[in-house]
């Protein structure tokens, strides 16, 4: 294995200098980046998709749960396989405490084409609380481009899809798939991918999880 150079504090001081003066300059233009995504249209979402969740049916205005905007986590679980797929997994398991997104008026999500009789099983087994539902009897995965034709078969993807709700209607704002999802999973991150965007206070805005007003549950 390559190990990093050693060289005395001082070195080490200003080679770090010069990559912060780099990182900063990345960091400018994601923000840059996020406001150009704010102002992306939006296209209203007229099918009424139908998905099943803990509490029986469900539709695609009842995944908001009240709030304003809805991110919904495109899990690969192809009807076939016994388990979902280990990638997703992973980022489901990197996604913190859905208090912190909730409180900004947005909701989370996972859907996969899976039954529910599978997904079940499986959430319980990664110990997941995060609201999960099955688009199996619905165009939701397609429409959304998480399930597309390969070679004349149907091919699960990952993703991400922003959704934004005007008292009963709802707009698709935002989608992201494969490798772009790999610096995603953080309340920061997510908020960045939805037009309304992070909260304005900033860091000073957060709380520990528990303490959130009821709102944020």
């Amino acid at each position: 294995m390559s190990l990093p150079e050693i060289v005395s504090r001082e070195q080490w001081r200003a080679a770090r200098e010069e990559l912060l003066r780099k990182e900063e300059a990345v960091r400018r233009a994601r923000e840059i980046l996020a406001a150009e995504r704010r102002r992306l249209p939006m296209v209203e979402v007229d099918p009424e998709y139908v998905f099943e969740g803990g509490d029986g049916k469900a539709t695609l205005l009842d995944l908001f749960e009240g709030r304003a905007q809805l991110v919904v986590h495109h899990f690969m679980f192809d009807p076939e396989w016994e388990t979902g797929c280990p990638c997703c997994a992973a980022f489901l398991d990197q996604v913190g405490h859905l208090a912190h997104l909730r409180a900004r008026n947005t909701s989370f999500a996972a859907v996969s084409r899976a039954p529910f009789t599978r997904i079940l099983p499986f959430k319980a087994r990664m110990g997941w609380a995060v609201p999960w539902y099955s688009s199996a009897h619905s165009d939701f995965n397609r429409d959304f481009e998480a399930t597309v034709e390969s070679g004349g078969d149907l091919v699960e993807r990952p993703g991400l899809s922003c959704f934004l709700r005007d008292h009963d209607r709802v707009f698709h704002t935002y989608s992201v798939y494969g490798d772009g999802l790999d610096a995603l999973g953080t309340t920061t991150a997510l908020l960045d991918l939805t037009p309304l965007g992070r909260s304005p206070e900033g860091s000073d805005g957060l709380r520990l999880h528990d303490e959130y007003d009821e709102y944020g549950y």
